[in-house]
């Protein structure tokens, strides 16, 4: 796979996989101009390596992918155009949506077990295997997970602020 591995686990305890400009703009559907654009106007998120560089975090082409080439379209914009963005079926109001990509996936009998990684974090999913069909899910497709819950629960660390 094109670009390099940028490893910042003392930070985060992840690794990010950075692309080059070029691997990136190609993923996107869009010119080598058009990404230093983006980069400049803080449309897409870019890190620079020492040689002064920019490179693109996946997470970012994950994104831009997942909700078409520029990002969230307004739902005016797409309403009066009567277009969709590109990999965006149906619009949802929650703003409690993940977007990563299906690193692992099990159909067995009615159900579907669907892995995705968010930010070097593993988030999985019991789905029916018709969902899955229907929805064309394949190992390294960038994908969303849409959290619903009824509940938040805070733990603290049991000491006392005084």
């Amino acid at each position: 796979m094109p670009g390099i591995t940028f490893d910042e686990r003392e930070a985060t305890g992840t690794i990010m996989e950075l692309l080059k400009l070029h691997d990136a703009a190609r993923q996107l559907g869009i010119s080598y101009p058009t990404i230093k654009q983006w980069i400049y106007n803080r449309k897409i998120k870019s890190v620079r390596t020492a040689g002064g560089h920019h490179r693109i975090p996946r997470s970012e082409i994950d994104r831009l992918s997942f909700y078409g080439e520029g990002g969230k379209l307004s739902k005016k914009r797409a309403a009066a155009s009567g277009k969709l963005p590109k990999g965006l079926e149906h619009y949802i109001s929650g703003r409690n949506q993940l977007v990563g990509r299906v690193i692992k996936l099990q159909i067995s009998g009615l159900l579907a077990k669907v892995s995705l990684d968010i930010g070097g974090q593993t988030i999985t999913a019991i789905i029916t295997a018709d969902a899955c069909r229907d929805l064309g899910l394949k190992k390294g497709q960038a994908a969303a997970a849409l959290i619903k819950a009824t509940e938040v629960m805070i733990i603290g660390t049991g000491s006392s602020a005084g």
